[in-house]
């Protein structure tokens, strides 16, 4: 079992998770008229990009994404994160049974985690699971997509162009959803944050690799990836939301960035 190891980026409790999820979409209700409700909430996104800090600094932001994702049924999501903790050269795929979230526990897709491991020549590194750029992600998915299933894929030293190689293998099947997860600059004042992580969004939004050179997401390689896979496929991309942490510390002086973005 793929059990909760970082427990503070979000509620222990089924129910605090719901009365988060419950506010972040009181305040969604009250700033989108209906019309813009029913165009964003039918998209079918292919994949999509959401940060993974304590819910209190970015859950509003990956909370409305992962909205986006509420018509689908029988999902399997492909979770994609930078390793925070330990180092090693390539990925990690899990290779354990069921991924537990507070409010239900989510079969990972073991059968396919291994024809990926053989396939692109990826590794299982135990430690390496135990990360929050994925795990925060979770209770988002529990919450919004009906009978999901899990793949966690956890990069470290690893190329871009590999990534994406497996993207594109992800994106032939219908029942894949990809979940790049990242955050942006950390610790600028929020001016300087502000400027480098427009670098970023800028990226996503014209599907521009060379846009990335100032950008200083965790998950860079992540957001590259993804670009390189969305050009080839033809994909489309839409930046859903942006914003620093000092929305909510009201401190300016060093804050943390934070995007989400769908592909379609």
């Amino acid at each position: 079992m793929r059990k909760m190891s970082n427990i503070g980026f979000y509620p222990e409790n089924c129910n605090e998770i719901e009365t988060f999820i419950n506010y972040f979409n009181e305040i969604l209700d009250k700033n989108i008229d209906e019309e813009n409700k029913k165009r964003l909430f039918k998209v079918a996104p292919k994949a999509l990009i959401a940060p993974h800090a304590g819910w209190v600094y970015s859950g509003f932001t990956a909370n409305f994404v992962y909205k986006m994702t509420q018509n689908f049924d029988e999902k399997r999501v492909i979770l994609i994160g930078p390793s925070h903790k330990i180092a090693y050269e390539g990925a990690s795929i899990c290779l354990e049974d069921i991924y537990q979230t507070p409010c239900k526990n989510i079969p990972i897709d073991t059968e396919y985690s291994k024809l990926l491991l053989e396939k692109f020549n990826l590794s299982y590194i135990p430690n390496a699971h135990n990360e929050h750029s994925t795990e925060v992600q979770t209770p988002f998915i529990a919450h919004y997509i009906k009978d999901p299933s899990i793949v966690e894929i956890i990069y470290s030293d690893y190329s871009s162009n590999e990534l994406s190689k497996i993207i594109d293998f992800l994106l032939e099947d219908e029942k894949n959803l990809i979940v790049i997860s990242t955050d942006l600059s950390h610790y600028y004042d929020k001016e300087t944050a502000m400027a480098l992580d427009y670098n970023c969004i800028q990226a996503v939004y014209d599907l521009d690799i060379k846009k990335l050179q100032k950008c200083e997401a965790c998950g860079k390689i992540g957001i590259e990836a993804m670009i390189l896979s969305a050009d080839k496929n033809h994909l489309s991309s839409l930046i859903v939301d942006y914003r620093t942490s000092a929305d909510a510390t009201n401190d300016d002086s060093q804050v943390v960035g934070y995007m989400s973005a769908i592909f379609i």
